[in-house]
């Protein structure tokens, strides 16, 4: 009961999206009624050519049909096209709001969200599962519209030609709706499977192109290639599935059909029938019944395509149903002073049991450095991502400049924030773009400029031919790694936060570059509060407050003096280093 509920909400929530379309739908209904009310009109006129034209030999029938016939077919033309270009219309126009209502969507979910779910998954619904619905917006209702028209047309020609053979169709409608009601929910089924198997399909193939150097360098290609057949495979048997359904269907309602027909020739035969009918009845009865063959299977067919298109919007509305990412901030912060406090703060992420942070409390006063060391893993660019609220905490709290986190609008709090991590995330756009990232409009190119010198881009940008509007290619592979960190360092840089958190911000840099880079970093933690994650401590010896973390607690805390005279965690990880140098 609960599914037949689903089936019907999920059918009334894609209606909702062809209701700002009547008028159009109304001009695609009229166009494929008048498209099947020709060709209905045209058997319709079998008895009166045999009867009255050819028995009686009476030619004037046959002339008027000779000025009727081609008018008639330039208005079935016409029909045609209007039914089947509006509703291609219409579906086009389904598929591009609810791609675009996906898109808006995906980049307002949490960053939970997308840590738990394949970006292949994602990108399959937006592309394959959409096309899906507009097939049942558009190829679906336009089959269901005419040929359901013409099937009602020709029931009435045979109906006033003569009730008593067509009385059989009255018989044979229930078993037909039994078997569309069986083998929709087995195309619902089906076409669910298909659509994760498509999702499966996806992210094989964005894992394989994304890491093809690995593939290539570790030999995986085999391995790639037998993971992606199964893949492959499983999603052809699901098409299978699919098919063998369809076909079993057609087959099913023609042989009913076929029983029909052969029921009201056997009819026609008996003594009693045969002598009241016309040679005109009997043919215009007989062509009508094996007409409707064809628009019988294709209203099955159909069946197909609408389930396939209500099982994507099913997954679509599954997503677009998500909470979008919690703002219950209402405060907004031109420009932040750089206090930050943390008061015995608990994080645990929601995929591990052990907390990443457990009972952290430390604050940072405006302009200070304070910069974090350990382990990897320890829990050091934790910090980072609840800083700017991608997660909040179990327990205890975080406070910008006395407020806390929670009270403070989403797009202001991050506005405070510029981040320099060591996975540095290009888009495929020029290197200017790149760095004016979420400023476009809002800065000129000479502040472009400007940051780029500072970080040390414009060196190699001078040796590209389109200079800083040549193109760094997805995610910028056609820079090396330590070029798309000065960018990264030149997006922060333009973005002039009041608090900077350096994640590993020189990690693939060479020894040459992470010098003046180090020394643009300096300049830019001036009147500054800056949060720094490092590795080598050689790069925060001058911090104003160093926590040592270990299994997501802090274990020491001071300056570099201090927890060198300590012994402890942090003068021997200065020591392998200081040796290894």
């Amino acid at each position: 009961m609960t599914s037949s509920n689903n089936d019907k909400s999920t059918v009334r929530r894609f209606l909702k999206y062809l209701s700002p379309f009547k008028l159009p739908f109304f001009v695609a209904v009229v166009g494929m009624m008048g498209y099947a009310g020709v060709d209905t009109f045209v058997f319709s006129q079998l008895q009166p050519l045999i009867d009255d034209s050819l028995n009686s030999g009476d030619s004037a029938f046959l002339r008027i049909a000779a000025m009727v016939i081609v008018p008639l077919f330039i208005l079935r033309g016409i029909c045609n096209f209007l039914g089947t270009y509006t509703l291609s219309w219409i579906g086009g126009q389904v598929v591009m709001k609810m791609r675009q209502q996906l898109f808006q969507k995906y980049i307002h979910l949490p960053v939970e969200f997308h840590d738990n779910h394949s970006s292949g998954v994602l990108i399959s619904k937006i592309i394959y599962d959409t096309e899906q619905v507009s097939n049942a917006a558009g190829k679906a209702f336009l089959t269901l519209i005419r040929e359901g028209t013409f099937v009602i047309g020709l029931l009435a020609v045979m109906f006033y030609h003569s009730w008593q053979l067509s009385l059989i169709f009255i018989l044979i409608g229930p078993l037909v709706a039994i078997i569309v009601s069986f083998v929709s929910k087995r195309f619902r089924k089906v076409s669910k499977a298909i659509q994760e198997s498509m999702g499966s399909l996806t992210t094989g193939v964005e894992q394989a192109v994304k890491g093809h150097k690995v593939v290539l360098m570790f030999g995986g290609q085999k391995l790639e290639d037998e993971r992606f057949h199964d893949k492959n495979n499983h999603n052809r048997q699901q098409r299978m599935k699919l098919v063998n359904s369809q076909i079993l269907s057609v087959s099913s309602i023609q042989v009913i059909a076929s029983i029909a027909l052969a029921f009201v020739l056997y009819v026609s035969s008996l003594d009693g029938m045969i002598e009241g009918l016309t040679p005109g009845v009997f043919i215009n009865v007989v062509v009508c019944m094996v007409m409707l063959l064809k628009p019988l299977k294709q209203l099955t067919t159909v069946n197909n395509e609408f389930q396939k298109g209500m099982a994507a919007c099913t997954s679509v509305f599954d997503i677009l149903d998500q909470e979008n990412e919690p703002d219950t901030g209402t405060l907004k912060i031109e420009r932040a002073r750089g206090d930050i406090s943390l008061k015995d703060v608990t994080f645990t992420y929601p995929s591990k049991d052990e907390p990443a942070l457990s009972h952290v409390s430390f604050d940072i006063k405006a302009g200070q450095t304070i910069a974090l060391v350990g382990r990897s893993g320890s829990g050091k660019s934790t910090l980072s991502n609840l800083l700017t609220r991608f997660y909040s905490p179990d327990s205890g709290s975080i406070s910008l400049d006395g407020h806390e986190l929670n009270d403070i609008e989403l797009s202001s709090l991050r506005q405070q924030f510029a981040l320099v991590s060591q996975q540095v995330t290009l888009f495929n756009d020029t290197i200017a773009n790149n760095i004016a990232y979420g400023k476009e409009g809002k800065v000129t190119q000479e502040q472009i400029k400007q940051a780029a010198d500072v970080a040390h881009v414009t060196e190699f940008v001078q040796q590209q031919s389109n200079g800083f509007d040549t193109l760094v290619g997805e995610n910028g592979l056609m820079l090396s790694g330590g070029q798309r960190q000065r960018i990264a360092i030149a997006r922060a840089i333009l973005a002039d936060s009041p608090i900077l958190i350096l994640d590993e911000a020189t990690s693939a840099l060479d020894t040459e570059s992470e010098k003046f880079i180090q020394q643009a970093l300096d300049e830019l933690q001036k009147n500054r509060t800056s949060i720094v994650i490092a590795h080598r401590l050689s790069t925060i010896e001058n911090a104003d407050l160093i926590l040592v973390v270990e299994q997501g607690k802090v274990i020491e805390m001071g300056n570099h003096g201090e927890l060198l005279s300590k012994g402890g965690m942090y003068s021997q990880l200065h020591s392998m280093q200081f040796q290894q140098g």
